[in-house]
């Protein structure tokens, strides 16, 4: 088996890679059959030197490997015909704007596994770049609070060399007495409860941080019963809200009322309550001024989301009345961050933490007869076709959806 790591393509840049030098050696020592090559890039966070001096092969043409691995989507170009790939494809929502992308893999008898894919049998993701999205959004969120307020200016994270130094730099500010809350229970709301936690916030229960006062930073962790009640008044399961979320209304409003900066780290699943409608941003009660939506669901469940912002122009601000978009400095707007690719901003810890969970999941599957069905439940398509898993694409291939 000849893995192949391709060059990203699609722009903007990312610098991301799903194996670096260090972790592609492990690989190869690892699984001695497998080879790997490196298609020759200026563009990743480790250069081509650092692969070669590792022993590693760094080539032009990867036309002869079996196993293809991105991060971003390729251009449809560039997609060799006959092989496998593993690339974030942004296809599995039927979004619009990769129809022609999925269309394209199926026409080359490409065997697609988006990394979105590749989960446990129970559902549960095994890889991503979660917990970075989760790390830089957290930590956005107070470089807009200083900056708007004029408390303390933290540098961008892009402009920092890794995870260590973003940390050092929060420990140079000082916060004021705000209460912050945190939704989500995976790896990008544990991603953020680490950037709370190095700054030694104090994290309170949902009862106390909807009852009392305090005279420091505090924050609270909520999950999806927290922030959602059964219509019937009947006391919800978590579980059962994942299958059918259809008999629940949001109970966010309460959270809204004490909240100054909402971290938004919860996955928002089809036809799930909204957290806040722009009529509840109305309200004389509402309280949040400033907002990180790092899930980034546009006009969803975070009415203060009028659109992704970017990491060149990450910040911007909501009037609640007008349903506008303002400077995120007006004193009347919620300040929203919602960069939609994080993890770019942190290129190295990414790739490196991407690459350790990859080798640990997923390449063990192709030495071991895939005892686990890893590979069968991420393969989206195989010759020519979907798979019975994704054939519910198949009115967003044909364009009917």
């Amino acid at each position: 088996m000849k893995f192949g790591i391709i060059k990203e393509r699609k722009n903007p840049p990312d610098k991301r890679v799903v194996f670096s030098p260090q972790k592609l050696q492990e690989l190869q020592q690892q699984f001695i059959k497998a080879s790997v090559a490196i298609e020759s890039s200026d563009i990743r966070i480790f250069k081509d030197e650092a692969y070669q001096q590792k022993g590693l092969s760094v080539v032009h043409d990867i036309s002869d490997c079996d196993v293809l691995l991105g991060v971003k989507e390729v251009p449809l170009e560039a997609l060799i015909p006959n092989k496998k790939y593993f690339f974030f494809s942004h296809t599995i929502k039927k979004q619009p704007y990769n129809r022609k992308l999925l269309k394209a893999v199926l026409e080359k008898n490409i065997e697609l596994y988006d990394h979105e894919t590749i989960i446990k049998e129970n559902g549960a993701r095994l890889i991503g770049f979660g917990r970075y999205a989760g790390l830089v959004g957290a930590y956005n969120g107070f470089r807009a609070l200083g900056l708007r307020d004029e408390l303390f200016s933290l540098p961008k994270v892009s402009e920092l060399a890794d995870l260590d130094a973003v940390k050092k730099e929060l420990n140079k500010i000082s916060l004021p007495n705000i209460k912050i809350l945190l939704s989500g229970n995976g790896k990008v709301a544990f991603g953020a409860k680490e950037i709370l936690d190095h700054m030694q916030i104090k994290e309170i229960s949902h009862t106390q941080y909807l009852t009392m006062d305090f005279t420091e930073p505090v924050y609270c962790m909520v999950d999806v019963m927290e922030y959602n009640k059964r219509k019937d008044g009947k006391v919800g399961e978590r579980f059962a809200f994942y299958k059918d979320p259809s008999g629940y209304e949001s109970n966010f409003m309460p959270f809204a009322k004490v909240t100054d900066y909402f971290i938004a780290g919860h996955f928002f699943g089809n036809n799930a309550p909204f957290l806040f409608t722009r009529e509840d941003a109305k309200s004389s009660d509402f309280k949040i001024n400033l907002v990180a939506d790092i899930s980034c669901d546009v006009d969803g469940p975070v009415a203060s989301t009028l659109r992704a912002s970017t990491i060149a122009d990450p910040f911007y601000g909501y009037n609640a009345e007008t349903e506008k978009e303002v400077d995120f400095k007006n004193k009347d707007a919620i300040t929203v961050m919602a960069v939609d690719n994080l993890p770019c901003e942190l290129p190295k810890d990414a790739s490196e933490g991407f690459g350790e969970m990859f080798l640990q999941h997923v390449i063990p599957a192709f030495y071991n007869n895939d005892k686990d069905g890893i590979l069968a439940r991420a393969k989206m398509t195989e010759n020519g076709k979907l798979t019975k898993r994704f054939s519910y694409l198949e009115d967003y291939v044909s364009g009917k959806a």
